[in-house]
């Protein structure tokens, strides 16, 4: 394998980094502020995941062109807001054929494309795309805790070496054709994760966590069902997997903004503290959109939208959720 650019300097993309980097491989790290690139290449460490030294055969940048010089796999883990721009910046210097690994879990709040989606409606066909989700904190993962996540692509081929390279003693990488539904299980978690953190800030116990997570792994499934993905993927490790972990570790951004909002406290506060990206604002937004378009009951996710975005008071959103219509337990 040549060179890998990741482009992407997060804790996500930086968890990956040092997982790629401890297999030998060279690697460019692309980062969107350059005294970021800068205060990588000088002090080794990257401000977003202090606490490990970044290997020598990581090179920082913020040149694009730079990056891609020599890859022969990109792994791309820009923010969902993002995407679609990075994208077109690497349209120009991307060479047909390189594979993507689309590593991004989110929906375009005004699309609702997934990131594989969007790469393509900027790329086109020329570079096979993979996607890489599971439950695959950023912190544990760069602390070599054992970790499996899925890799998943049309072209199983392509899938296969994705998997190749990931895999290692502590990520193992299992391959999945369901690309749709690897995804909309990565993005759609997060907003259930919100709603499990707000009812930890709300001090309900674990009977209210429980519902949430079934409730929430039932509507997130109807949507993929709908949209064609396979149900078999929300009880794998892209789907319940990963919503078990969102929604319980203090690790999650996602889990934390809800225990926030639960609190009382107002989201631009709340991402002031937490310093980075909450994935599932934007895929809220998304995912409300989808099911009114879809004709998909998706009370869960209407309830977090109401809170993020139209006033609603948290403990005001959970009662109107228990009190809902009478109906038959139906997954």
């Amino acid at each position: 394998m040549n060179k890998i650019a990741v482009i992407g300097a997060g804790s996500w993309g930086t968890a990956i980094t040092l997982t790629l980097s401890k297999k030998g491989y060279p690697i460019s790290l692309w980062a969107w502020d350059p005294d970021q690139a800068a205060t990588i290449n000088k002090t080794r460490i990257n401000p977003f995941m202090p606490g490990h030294k970044i290997p020598q055969n990581v090179n920082a940048t913020n040149s694009i062109p730079d990056a891609l010089q020599g890859a022969g796999l990109v792994v791309f883990v820009t923010i969902s807001d993002s995407a679609s721009a990075v994208a077109k910046d690497l349209q120009p210097h991307l060479p047909a054929g390189i594979p993507i690994v689309s590593a991004t879990k989110g929906l375009n709040n005004r699309t609702g494309l997934t990131i594989s989606q969007t790469l393509k409606s900027v790329l086109g066909n020329k570079n096979p795309i993979v996607v890489l989700s599971g439950p695959n904190l950023a912190v544990e993962v760069a602390n070599g805790v054992p970790t499996a996540t899925v890799a998943a692509s049309e072209d199983e081929s392509t899938a296969h070496m994705v998997q190749s390279i990931f895999m290692c003693p502590t990520l193992r990488v299992y391959t999945n054709t369901d690309v749709l539904g690897v995804e909309l299980a990565g993005a759609l978690k997060n907003v259930i994760a919100i709603g499990a953190g707000i009812s930890d800030g709300l001090g309900y116990g674990d009977n209210t966590k429980a519902a949430l997570l079934t409730r929430g792994l039932a509507e997130i499934t109807r949507l993929g069902l709908r949209l064609g993905a396979r149900e078999s993927t929300f009880r794998g490790l892209a789907g319940i997997g990963d919503l078990m972990v969102t929604c319980a570790s203090p690790l999650s951004r996602n889990h934390r903004l809800g225990i926030g909002l639960g609190e009382g406290r107002q989201v631009d506060d709340i991402l002031k503290e937490l310093g980075q990206v909450a994935e599932g604002i934007p895929s809220t937004q998304a995912a409300c959109n989808l099911s009114k378009e879809h004709h998909i009951p998706m009370p869960i996710s209407e309830a977090v939208y109401n809170v993020l975005f139209n006033g609603k008071r948290p403990a005001e959103a959970v009662v109107e959720l228990m009190t809902r219509e009478p109906k038959e337990e139906v997954s």
